[in-house]
């Protein structure tokens, strides 16, 4: 997709991911570089029960639609010139979604373009780029959507190979119905079912040989809270865009999660409530990621989507 230059002063991105709507508001400045104004999140769970099934219920659609009224109030406030509004997974993959679309533009004034897999996942690589210093080796991205998941094998310089699995967080929790806290049957089977379904990952990694992992955005900025009301680190905030996690810490917030029960959740320092019902799955899935290609290091990038858009459409930069 060739995304037109924008020229305007102040401008919006607004991802309609599967789970949560966010919403970015920025400034363009006059060095080719941007600054943050106002940012926000509500969460839709757009695939609330019928994920699997290729569309989106009505509850979830309503939600959807009202999130998009909010955001519109914002836009209003901040005299935004110019939005770019992109659907991932849910509406791109929901029989529905052309009618979501339309009602977004008819009640919230809202033009949404959808977009796929690939297109996603390239914009992933350029918001990562942006927040977390690569160089020439192999990274490998990952970023775990509710409705899909993306891996990019890339370094500084280019994407050796990308691919979007319909792997997200909410479609896996639809499907394998996990017990309360999970059990180790549970865990074996589910790791299974990604062994089969990330045949194609493997092969690549057999050629471009990851040094790492960087996780892109949403359940990893979990990880970095969690990790933080654990064990006193730096959690997540205005300036810093890149977070090393040390692995050891890692493996116990990981432990801790997956021996918890969703009560227990609530009260975990770090992990806000949007994330509870999901954060079990996400960590499942990076476990399973680290232990099967052995990576022993990992980052988390704070950008993603929203700002691979910015980079990648207005040419900017951070400022």
């Amino acid at each position: 997709m060739v995304l037109e230059k924008i020229d305007s002063m102040v401008f919006a991105i607004i991802d309609l991911g599967t789970n949560t709507f966010n919403l970015l508001i920025a400034e363009r400045l006059s060095n080719s570089t941007f600054k943050k104004i106002f940012n926000t999140k509500i969460a839709v769970k757009l695939g609330e029960g019928t994920i699997n099934s290729g569309y989106i219920a009505d509850a979830p659609f309503q939600r959807g639609i009202n999130a998009l009224k909010q955001f519109q109030q914002y836009l209003l406030d901040y005299n935004v010139e110019h939005t770019y509004a992109f659907a991932t997974s849910a509406i791109r993959s929901a029989f529905n979604g052309s009618e979501f679309v339309t009602q977004a533009k008819k009640v919230a004034g809202v033009s949404i373009t959808v977009i796929d897999g690939n297109e996603e996942a390239d914009l992933i690589y350029y918001g990562n780029k942006m927040a977390v210093k690569m160089n020439d080796s192999t990274s490998l991205i990952m970023d775990i959507g509710g409705g899909s998941t993306e891996f990019i094998l890339a370094n500084n310089n280019t994407i050796f190979w990308k691919q979007s699995y319909l792997l997200g967080a909410a479609r896996l929790l639809e499907k394998f119905k996990l017990s309360d806290p999970v059990t180790p049957q549970e865990i074996i089977r589910f790791n299974t079912y990604l062994k089969q379904e990330l045949a194609s990952l493997f092969e690549a990694v057999k050629t471009f040989k990851p040094i790492e992992l960087i996780g892109s955005s949403g359940a990893f900025d979990s990880v970095v809270d969690v990790i933080a009301g654990k064990f006193n680190e730096t959690a997540l905030n205005e300036i810093q865009t890149e977070y090393p996690i040390n692995m050891e810490q890692y493996y116990f917030i990981s432990e801790m999660i997956k021996e918890s029960t969703i009560h227990e959740r609530y009260h975990i320092n770090g992990l806000i409530d949007m994330r509870v019902d999901m954060i079990v799955i996400s960590i499942l899935l990076i476990d399973f990621i680290l232990t099967e290609l052995k990576l022993t290091d990992m980052r988390v990038s704070t950008f993603s989507l929203k700002e691979g858009v910015i980079s990648k459409k207005l040419g900017l930069t951070i400022s």
